[in-house]
């Protein structure tokens, strides 16, 4: 985890696309305002784990098993089609 130290008015970017800048400190609380592309979802982090429960509980496999199954079916040989023009069974 990297901790550091930014006062109203500074930012931190996080990799070339998200920049994460400090609007207002105001006793125990800091008003943060991220800029990202639409395509980078920003949750709350309470949100995240309450949608991480939501599929698990409705049997909505997570996105680590859809790439896995995706790169297991990427990995496995193509059957020929050429079988098929022939009339010859597969």
């Amino acid at each position: 985890m990297l901790v550091i130290r930014r006062r109203p008015g500074e930012s931190v970017f996080v990799g070339d696309d998200v920049e994460i800048e400090i609007l207002e400190i105001s006793g125990s609380q800091v008003k943060l305002g991220i800029r990202a592309p639409r395509e980078v979802p920003v949750l709350r982090s309470e949100i995240h784990v309450t949608a991480k429960q939501n599929r698990a509980a409705a049997g909505i496999p997570q996105k680590n098993a859809l790439d896995q199954l995706r790169g297991s079916l990427l990995r496995q040989p193509r059957r020929s089609r050429q079988g098929a023009e022939d009339g010859a069974p597969r």
